[in-house]
């Protein structure tokens, strides 16, 4: 029996040699995006280097076995996609609210409460799911593109906080790879066309060595072996707590909804199957709670990874489960994890610009999968506007309660999201609307 080698398939074992390099390139997308969280809340509530340090590797442990659960399934829990598991950033404001009244035990606690409830809303999708039309998914991906495109702006300027932020140096890397991954997304074929955003991560990684914008030493400072440490924490619960935490893990499983369509839709042209969606939120809810066991803020799938698909079509669950190995020795090497913090940002920042974008067009793709006029306009005017809106301007909610601006402040994602599903429940269906779905319920 011959081999599906095509990396293009959901099924396909492509060799090595060309699994690892498009399987790496998922892990440079996201690899600071999962160890960043950990890092900030850390930092503010006064954790030690030394923990810290056993944080990041909870982190990449986690994220890679979360990964490949989602890919290859166990049981109905995973949607069988090529879904990237990491850290949310989602997460860290409320976790820093919660960490400063309760302690890190508190933020544990309910990041276990709020996994286990995201879980049973994966059981019960199928009879919800009416409430996530192609129309609000569509909402919820565009808007997670256009809420990171800023961080991919901020990434090819150097990155936030860095003393040349926005110098002539971090613009050219960014902009020598961006069009490094162009030029072969466009102008070459097979693996040169596939693995564009990795080849362009290299050229700029040597661009930006010449330029002395890469110190090397991390990678001589870290250790050769250290077990992650699980338990490190104790859990504490705490009503108010675990219902803000429940309000952000509904949002996740939007999140996670919007990205698995993206990733059918960019990928295979398709909308997500119950089971997928199903499948898909179970692991992101209990894989959240297996995170807490490792004292790790909860994780969901990641927008960035979607884009590269949206991008690149590459569908093989092995290419993804390849670049979970990665992480997951990473995190028992931690000179393997070195090599990827040492990539400056304005080197990620100049392939994130294109995936982020790619992000938005697969929403587009699902918002107009019908006709934009009449009902269908107003929710996605009102929905985008709202969220678009208030995720740029925070401080219009200044009037509300701290947990409500946490929650509707931080990310125009969960606002649009949620006035989508609002005004998708509301909303009368416009006449045209109600004859099409009379027949097709009577096919």
């Amino acid at each position: 029996m011959i081999k599906n080698r095509s990396p293009y398939d959901l099924d396909g074992v492509p060799h090595l040699k060309v699994a690892i390099p498009l399987g790496l390139q998922h892990i440079l997308a996201m690899f600071v995006s999962n160890i960043t969280p950990i890092i900030i809340v850390a930092g503010v509530l006064g954790i030690s280097p030394t923990e810290k340090t056993l944080l990041i590797q909870g982190s990449m442990l986690v994220a890679g076995i979360n990964t490949l659960i989602q890919a290859y399934t166990i049981g109905p829990v995973g949607a069988r996609l090529p879904i990237v598991v990491g850290t949310s950033f989602a997460f860290v404001p409320i976790a820093i609210s919660i960490g400063t009244k309760y302690g890190f035990e508190g933020v544990l606690g309910a990041a276990l409460i709020g996994g286990l409830f995201e879980a049973f809303l994966g059981l019960i999708i199928k009879k919800i799911r009416k409430y996530f039309p192609p129309l609000v998914t569509g909402v919820v991906v565009l808007s997670i593109g256009l809420s990171l495109l800023p961080v991919g702006i901020q990434n090819f300027a150097g990155g936030i906080g860095s003393k040349d932020f926005g110098s002539l140096e971090n613009l050219f890397i960014g902009f020598v790879v961006l069009v490094t991954v162009i030029f072969f997304k466009q102008f070459t074929k097979g693996t040169t066309s596939t693995g564009a955003i990795f080849i362009g991560t290299i050229v700029g990684f040597l661009v930006a060595m010449f330029m002395g914008k890469v110190n090397l030493s991390t990678i001589g400072e870290a250790s050769i072996f250290s077990l992650p440490k699980p338990f490190m924490y104790g859990f504490t619960f705490h009503l108010d707590a675990i219902m803000a935490m429940v309000l952000m893990f509904i949002v996740s499983a939007v999140e996670t909804v919007g990205d698995m369509s993206g990733v059918t839709m960019g990928g295979a042209g398709r909308e997500t199957t119950d089971r997928e969606l199903s499948g898909g939120i179970l692991a992101d809810g209990l894989g959240s709670a297996l995170a807490t066991l490792f004292s790790v803020l909860p994780t969901t799938s990641f927008s960035q990874n979607t884009g590269i698909i949206a991008m690149t079509g590459i569908m093989s669950r092995f290419v993804v489960g390849t670049g979970a190995m990665f992480l997951i020795i990473g995190a028992f090497i931690p000179k393997i994890g070195a090599i990827f913090t040492v990539v400056p940002p304005s080197v990620i920042g100049g392939s994130l610009v294109m995936v982020f974008a790619m992000i938005s067009i697969s929403g587009i793709q699902l918002i107009t999968k019908e006709p934009l006029k009449g009902r269908n306009a107003v929710i996605l005017a009102v929905s985008l506007g709202l969220g678009y809106g208030l995720g740029n301007v925070p401080d219009a909610l200044v009037a509300f309660p701290e947990s409500i601006r946490l929650i509707f402040g931080g990310s125009g994602i969960v606002v649009s999201g949620s006035i989508a599903v609002l005004l998708n429940i509301i909303l009368p269906q416009d006449e045209k609307e109600e004859v099409v779905l009379t027949k097709s319920q009577k096919a």
